[in-house]
């Protein structure tokens, strides 16, 4: 894991996973957040997108793993998410989540990242930016 000295623009990670309707399910459990659009199949049918889409936060909560688990890495702390969400994602896609460093902010010694994720036609899904601290050592 790098750290703030280590770190070079440019530097990127991704991760990339299948958003399965288990995942679905669980993040609604646990956020409590049962919007038709995300757990009813017949309600969801009668919406824009004429199906079950992930919520957008388990879409942007990727990134996060991203940071934490490969760039910086485990230590990190995360200070601040700017999210757009640009385009549904739906139960079955593969997405990734790509961070990319654009801004060594000193005298703090804090980062921000470009934080994209798109789905596996290239599609941009999340667009925004991320503010982190690295780990120290």
């Amino acid at each position: 894991m790098p750290t703030y000295d280590q770190l070079a623009i440019g530097d990127s990670a991704a991760f990339s996973k299948t958003v399965s309707e288990t995942d679905v399910y669980l993040f609604a459990g646990i956020t409590g957040d049962m919007n038709p659009a995300h757990v009813n199949a017949v309600a969801a049918a009668g919406n824009m997108f004429k199906q079950r889409i992930a919520h957008g936060m388990l879409t942007g909560s990727f990134i996060s793993t991203v940071l934490a688990m490969h760039l910086p890495g485990p230590g990190t702390i995360y200070l601040s998410q700017e999210l757009q969400f640009r385009a549904p994602v739906f139960i079955g896609d593969t997405i990734t989540a790509r961070v990319e460093l654009i801004e060594k902010l000193e005298p703090r010694k804090w980062t921000k990242f470009k934080t994209q994720v798109h789905n596996q036609d290239g599609k941009l899904v999340v667009d925004g930016t991320a503010t982190v601290i690295p780990p120290a050592a």
